[in-house]
């Protein structure tokens, strides 16, 4: 299976097995719907091909604004409200042909409940997206757009090849023209390809990125998968 985007984010092999096993493959066309919002909420599922894009609406405008994404090897699933029926907080649309694994939200709420191990499991990914949604409100306060963007790169280096850019730019809640802009200002002559290949090579727990000075800078990351800004040096 080709990997188009990033690694998955958490590596829950035993809850992948179980959507695999226990649930339908179900293939989505560009546009097809997974979740509605405000509609009850069904579905959790192991993305095998493709991605999907979570989709909210403004109050007053109604304007839509793109809060996360599933790529190929991650889970899609409007959690916890899938549990209990719940109204789905966003909309889960594919945004090109599109294969999952799904189960429905009372198979995985009644396997959670079978013995401690898999109760275990239900706290683990209840810490695990906890942990997510305050990195992600944290990373709009302390990290620039052109920061956010770089962080979305190393989780998903394809995405820019996949995803138009009006999509992208709505996730980093900035305007196409900003987002445009940031990808000039990073686009590297091949020597400094070379440069950046060597850092990332050498250092592979730091998001290396051009500096306005003409530098290279250093941001720390606690893994290649769970991202997060740490402390940033410059690199003479």
């Amino acid at each position: 299976m080709e990997q188009k985007f990033g690694r998955n984010s958490i590596d829950l092999q035993v809850l992948r097995e179980f959507c695999e096993h226990e649930g339908e493959e179900v293939a989505y066309r560009k546009g097809d719907q997974m979740e509605r919002e405000g509609d009850p909420s069904r579905w959790f599922g192991f993305v095998t091909e493709g991605c999907f894009k979570y989709v909210t609406h403004g109050i007053s405008d109604d304007r839509e604004h793109i809060t996360w994404f599933s790529f190929e090897g991650e889970f899609a699933s409007d959690y916890p409200n899938c549990l209990f029926g719940r109204p789905a907080q966003t909309t889960i649309e594919a945004m090109m042909p599109s294969r999952i694994f799904r189960v429905s939200g009372e198979q995985l709420l009644q396997w959670f409940r079978e013995n401690g191990e898999t109760m275990e499991l239900r706290a683990i990914v209840a810490e695990h997206l906890l942990f997510q949604a305050r990195r992600n409100y944290l990373d709009f306060h302390r990290t620039t757009a052109r920061e956010r963007y770089e962080l979305l790169l190393r989780r998903c280096p394809g995405i820019v090849h996949h995803l138009p850019l009006v999509a992208i730019a709505s996730f980093l809640n900035v305007t196409p023209q900003m987002l445009s802009k940031i990808r000039k200002d990073i686009t590297f002559d091949p020597q400094q390809q070379k440069t950046l290949k060597l850092l990332s090579d050498l250092c592979p727990r730091h998001l290396f990125f051009k500096h306005r000075r003409g530098l290279f800078c250093a941001v720390s990351v606690t893994s290649p998968s769970e991202l997060t800004l740490g402390e940033g040096h410059i690199i003479k």
